[in-house]
């Protein structure tokens, strides 16, 4: 079994998800317009607002003590009586399918209580069939979905409440 970890970003790692953001494009390109600029990057601009943003709580991710990707926790929430959302996650290709995103969001929805909100784009079908399977499977069935629009594209988005009553 891999060691997963999942550990604040400090101020100096906050490059590192600035860097890894561009794999993140690259995966929504398929699903997005997403272009390259003539350099040969997305055009990202640096999140210096989102980074200082109190609410704004970045993760990177390891295994077994290897950069795996990242995670962050904001209050951009769409959802009424959401508090939580989770604002980006990338996970890298080798490491999808082990389980690291399950112990991930088990991990991250534990460390931070409150009302959640998270979505996915419905054209995103590995996203849809992930959270399909895991908010129910957390949750223990409690949790709701609502289909809404976020910038023209289809989205579903589910609400749940942590930490997770044990019955």
């Amino acid at each position: 079994m891999a060691n997963i970890e999942l550990h604040p970003a400090q101020r100096d790692e906050l490059e590192v998800i600035e860097n890894l953001m561009q794999f993140y494009m690259h995966d929504f390109s398929e699903w997005l317009p997403l272009k390259l600029a003539e350099h040969g990057f997305f055009s990202i601009q640096p999140k210096i607002d989102y980074w200082r943003h109190p609410a704004t709580r970045p993760f990177l991710i390891q295994v077994d003590g290897e950069l795996a990707g990242f995670v962050t926790a904001d209050n951009e929430t769409h959802i009424a009586g959401a508090e939580h959302n989770i604002g980006y996650f990338f996970i890298a290709r080798r490491f999808r399918g082990q389980g690291v995103a399950q112990f991930v969001i088990s991990a991250l929805l534990s460390q931070i209580p409150g009302q959640w909100q998270i979505f996915h784009i419905d054209a995103n079908l590995p996203a849809q069939r992930f959270w399909a399977r895991l908010i129910p499977l957390l949750s223990d069935g409690h949790f709701t979905l609502q289909q809404r629009e976020v910038d023209g594209y289809p989205c579903t988005f589910y609400g749940l409440r942590t930490p997770f009553s044990v019955a």
